[in-house]
């Protein structure tokens, strides 16, 4: 038995040409958000994805296998899960049979594998403040440039060293595309004060470009940043100070490396009064939805 196992109905529409949109399990377990938003995000998903007229395969690692695209009763374990599995761990993960959810380096290496072109997250993870010392660049980055797969996200964690992390897209070869937007969005923020290097104001014309890379035969994928709906985006001056004590708070108490995002998600929620738990359901659900007008293009 293959240890990558795609669900009957992705591989039907696989090889029917029907669009199929790849998606992670981590921003559905409670590593992304707490109960019940991550069940709520799945749900926003699952139905978003449907309604662009496309079928949602979602990522992880259970029984011994790479699953791509899972049925009704393997989502409670996956919201469940406290177990991330990244690309550098599927090989270990699946030998041992481990239960575990995918992140966007996982995710977008089983979808480029099964032959699916969109994949859409929340927000990408990206150059951490204070590499320069720590060395800590997500694994996202470089998954990007393997993989010929449009990630479609709200740019990258608004947390993250954003100026650095759009030049180190940049070296390596990853186009960045604003979605109806000339501004790189900052997750909960519709923009973080940088510049989008290219803009597509719609599906065609991202699909367009997909096609474009293929048939020049780039082997990197591209990032498609979506803004998050303007309904319930943060404004920067409310979001910015809380992420600077989140940052200095993780750092006084030896928060590192994978940890990190977790901490920081768990501070800023609480900072803003919840609001930007109710920005992230908001924006994986328009990621979805934009990721499926995508695939549909490339399927027409």
């Amino acid at each position: 038995m293959s240890v990558i196992r795609l669900a009957p109905e992705i591989a039907d529409a696989l090889a029917q040409g029907r669009p199929v949109v790849a998606l992670e399990s981590t921003v559905f377990s409670r590593l992304g958000l707490p109960p019940p938003h991550n069940e709520q995000a799945l749900q926003r998903c699952l139905e978003a994805v449907h309604r662009g007229g496309a079928v949602p395969a979602v990522t992880a690692v259970l029984d011994g296998a790479a699953r791509v695209g899972l049925a009704e009763e393997d989502y409670p374990r996956v919201l469940g899960s406290a177990t991330k599995v990244a690309e550098r761990d599927l090989p270990v993960a699946v030998a041992a049979g481990t239960a575990g959810v995918t992140t966007v380096s996982a995710a977008v290496a089983l979808a480029a594998r099964a032959g699916i072109a969109v994949f859409a997250t929340g927000g990408i993870g990206g150059v951490h403040h204070g590499a320069e010392r720590t060395g800590d660049v997500s694994s996202d980055l470089a998954a990007l440039a393997r993989h010929p797969v449009a990630v479609v996200s709200a740019g990258a964690k608004g947390f993250l060293d954003l100026p650095r992390t759009l030049e180190h897209l940049e070296a390596l070869g990853v186009p960045v595309i604003g979605y109806g937007t000339d501004d790189f969005p900052a997750f909960w923020c519709r923009t973080s004060g940088l510049r989008a290097p290219h803009r597509r104001d719609d599906p065609a014309g991202v699909a367009a470009v997909v096609r474009a890379a293929g048939e020049l035969g780039v082997t990197a994928g591209l990032l498609v940043a979506v803004p998050c709906p303007e309904e319930a985006a943060l404004p920067r001056e409310l979001v910015e100070p809380a992420i600077e004590a989140a940052l200095e708070a993780a750092e006084s108490e030896g928060v590192t490396g994978g940890a990190v995002t977790p901490f920081v998600l768990e501070r800023l929620a609480a900072a803003t009064g919840g609001r930007t738990l109710r920005a992230n359901l908001a924006l994986v659900e328009r990621n979805a939805e934009v990721a499926a007008a995508i695939a549909a293009a490339l399927a027409g």
